[in-house]
């Protein structure tokens, strides 16, 4: 630097030996630089950047410009500082404040470049599964702190501030902090994974191994918030979902869900009618998709019926509940309309004796007629 710096004088010694002389030369040529880069160099690069398809290549060109042009110019002024030979009082406190002034604007350039970068990543979840629209500001949270941390050491670092008292101090505040927030902690940590991983998105309904079922309309770092079919917000601590079992009914390739309508019919009654009725009744309910196409299942030989299972696909879980409605509603009706049995539980009940008769009475009986002995049919 001080080479360079020497070479530089020895060619302007050449125009006279006033150092102000050579100072201005030098803020007119770095001004003169900065805006033949500016004006014609980059201005040329955004001409043929805007003939290409992708936008990364616009936006960067465009958010360079300024962080160089000013670069150049705050350059050439701590050049011509030292050229003129301030105080040392004067450049102890100019040229911390011209690196301040630099370190300032590529921190901006590099905070708006990682942003468009991790957005376009995003987007693109070939790359980096990690990496997606839930846990897109989580990243973005933790450049942000990033990038600022290293901009402020360094920033501190040219003013000769040491910084080893101060991480040290941060260190022990971070452990009582982890200490004394060791929940809060642990809740934060379970809601990285949880974005990292997704094991559900905003808008899945998801069952808890608890039994809570409802649509996910929030996921925090602190906990989840689950809106349930009866309009009740749950909210459950990350570190409860990350350690129980989660049911997500809108997960896989679709948000489609299956549906299953269970009935009996009675023995005896005709099983090729059976399932003709339970195919056009599913045949004949919009809320049923067409595509897989819905199927009836004769399951098993039961107690006392024939157990059918009519099995069809539905466009979001949130309808189960009015879907089923309707198709238990059409079976009924239906099995009725064709005198088909739907078989229920029922008890007879034999009685011995009632209350009043004596014992004389009951013995004469007892000669007369065989004994009978009380018992509880149970017809199914």
């Amino acid at each position: 630097m001080e080479n360079w710096k020497s070479e530089l004088i020895h060619y302007l010694s050449y125009i006279g030996e006033n150092p102000i002389i050579h100072a201005a030369i030098i803020l007119v040529a770095s001004w003169i630089v900065a805006w033949i880069l500016d004006k014609i160099i980059i201005a040329y690069v955004k001409r043929m950047t805007a003939k290409t398809t992708a936008e990364f290549d616009d936006q960067l060109v465009d958010l360079l410009h300024k962080p160089v042009f000013y670069s150049i110019l705050v350059m050439g002024l701590s050049i011509a500082s030292s050229v003129v030979k301030l105080p040392v009082a004067i450049t102890d406190i100019m040229f911390p404040v011209l690196y301040t002034i630099l370190l300032v604007l590529w921190t901006l350039f590099i905070l708006r470049i990682t942003r468009i970068v991790l957005h376009r990543v995003a987007i693109n979840k070939k790359h980096f599964p990690i990496l997606h629209q839930q846990t897109l500001p989580l990243f973005d949270n933790l450049a942000l702190i990033l990038i600022i941390a290293l901009s402020v050491y360094y920033i501190l670092s040219s003013w000769d501030i040491d910084m080893s008292a101060w991480l040290a101090s941060a260190g022990i505040v971070g452990i009582a902090v982890g200490f004394a927030a060791k929940d809060t902690l642990a809740n934060l940590f379970s809601g990285v994974f949880i974005m990292a991983d997704a094991p559900y998105k905003i808008g899945d309904y998801i069952v808890l191994e608890s039994g809570e079922r409802g649509e996910v309309t929030n996921i925090g770092l602190r906990s989840t918030r689950i809106l349930t079919r009866d309009n009740i917000e749950v909210t459950v601590p990350n570190s409860v979902m990350g350690n129980t079992k989660v049911i997500n009914e809108s997960g896989g390739p679709s948000t489609k869900y299956r549906i299953r309508a269970q009935v009996g019919a009675a023995y005896g009654s005709d099983i090729d009618l059976v399932e003709k009725i339970l195919m056009d009744i599913a045949a004949a309910d919009d809320g049923l998709c067409k595509y897989p196409e819905p199927v009836v299942r004769f399951r098993t030989f039961g107690g006392s019926s024939l157990d059918f299972e009519l099995m069809g696909w539905i466009s979001e879980p949130a309808l189960r509940g009015r879907i089923l409605h309707h198709l238990n509603r059409a079976i009924y009706k239906t099995f009725a309309e064709h005198n088909i049995e739907i078989p229920y539980a029922k008890q007879d009940v034999y009685i011995k004796e009632f209350p009043g008769h004596s014992l004389v009475a009951n013995s004469a009986a007892a000669d007369q007629q065989p004994a009978i002995t009380p018992k509880a049919e149970t017809k199914q």
